[in-house]
């Protein structure tokens, strides 16, 4: 079964109405946020990325002089980010003259003398002079760097919080695209819903049918019509689904109603996306009808791929 999309469009144009007026909806968690100071005697450059994670993560890479503010910078980023899989690194380019370098004698001739090991085992010629390949390996020079004082600190902040609310703003975008695709399979699901009722009545009447042609099929058997009509009406409502379609339709209603709170409400999306789960799994237990079956499948088709687009909602 198909549904042509003048049918779904025309579904979706009061969800989308929402959109319009509600301008805080979901957030994703996937983010990204880029800032760069510029202090007097060096260039600090703030980036942080943001990805879906069940509770709040943060990895950073951080010199040792700002070791000491990273439980400051992790409380900060797990107040405006709530959750996800946060990654910080912070560059930091020295761009004073006035800073001086010292060159570590101990290193310098540690490295000279593995050279000049090597170049014995590896029967290479001795260069006349080393000085210009040791100067340029690790930790050959020293730079005399100050202390992290009050006033530098204050400035990294400022630009963390920057780079802390690009993320934010890209979360939101990524957020309202989010909302787009899990209101329009909401209501996949809802038209979905309303194509069963034709092949509801027509599966009971079936089903009657079916029972009245095989007790006429059975010769020298009496029975209390009463009786038969009772026992008729209590085997019918095993197969009504009306109940089921009621608490379908309610938890497809406050699906919507909670995608467009301005709170962080990925969990509890992905709690009303079971129970509508388990509404679609009895309908299809009682439908015993191949076209209403086939609509259940579509349901639970679209149903997956609303659990796939929740894992990344904030």
């Amino acid at each position: 079964m198909r549904l042509g999309k003048d049918q779904i469009n025309l579904a979706l144009r009061s969800a989308f109405i929402i959109f319009a007026k509600n301008n805080d909806m979901i957030h994703s968690m996937t983010g990204y946020g880029k800032a760069v100071a510029e202090l007097p005697n060096k260039k600090v450059t703030i980036e942080i990325k943001s990805l879906n994670s069940k509770q709040f993560d943060l990895y950073t890479r951080i010199p040792m002089i700002y070791r000491e503010k990273e439980i400051t910078m992790r409380n900060n980023l797990s107040r405006q980010l709530e959750r996800g899989k946060v990654d910080l690194s912070m560059n930091v380019e020295v761009i004073s003259k006035n800073i001086s370098s010292k060159i570590d004698h101990n290193v310098l001739g540690q490295y000279h003398q593995e050279l000049k090991n090597l170049a014995v085992e590896m029967n290479i010629a001795e260069p006349e002079n080393w000085l210009p390949v040791l100067i340029r390996l690790p930790d050959v020079m020293r730079q005399d760097i100050e202390e992290l004082n009050d006033e530098e600190w204050i400035c990294i902040e400022k630009v963390i919080e920057k780079a802390t609310a690009e993320v934010v703003a890209f979360r939101k975008q990524e957020g309202a695209m989010l909302a787009k695709v899990l209101t329009e399979k909401i209501q996949n699901i809802h038209i979905l819903l309303a194509a069963v009722e034709p092949f509801e009545a027509e599966r009971l009447e079936k089903v009657k049918n079916r029972i009245y042609d095989g007790l006429k099929n059975l010769e020298g058997v009496d029975y209390d019509k009463n009786r038969f009509e009772h026992e008729m009406i209590y085997y019918i409502e095993k197969f009504d689904v009306n109940e089921e379609k009621a608490r379908l339709t309610h938890h497809l209603n406050y699906f919507i109603e909670t995608l467009n709170d301005k709170n962080s409400q990925g969990k509890k999306l992905g709690f009303i996306a079971q129970e509508i789960g388990r509404e679609i799994n009895t309908l299809g237990s009682k439908s015993n009808q191949s076209d209403m079956q086939r609509i259940v499948v579509q349901m639970k088709d679209e149903l997956e791929q609303i659990k796939e687009q929740i894992l990344n909602v904030l």
